[in-house]
């Protein structure tokens, strides 16, 4: 059964982005952080799609 994506409401920091992507794909919260960290460092529009996340997908 796939999980769904959703934002958890244990395990935030900030808005529950990155913890609800680390279930989503079986990895672990602070190593989508981790990830999500150094994505910022490059150019593109990480932070705009955080944004995004965080408004359109739900909580648990």
């Amino acid at each position: 059964m796939a999980r769904r994506l959703a934002r958890p409401r244990d395990d935030r920091w900030i808005a529950g982005v990155c913890a609800g992507l680390a279930r989503r794909f079986g990895i672990g919260s602070g190593t989508m952080r981790l990830i999500f960290i150094v994505s910022c460092l490059l150019p593109g529009p990480q932070f705009l799609i955080y944004l995004i996340l965080w408004v359109m997908l739900p909580n648990e």
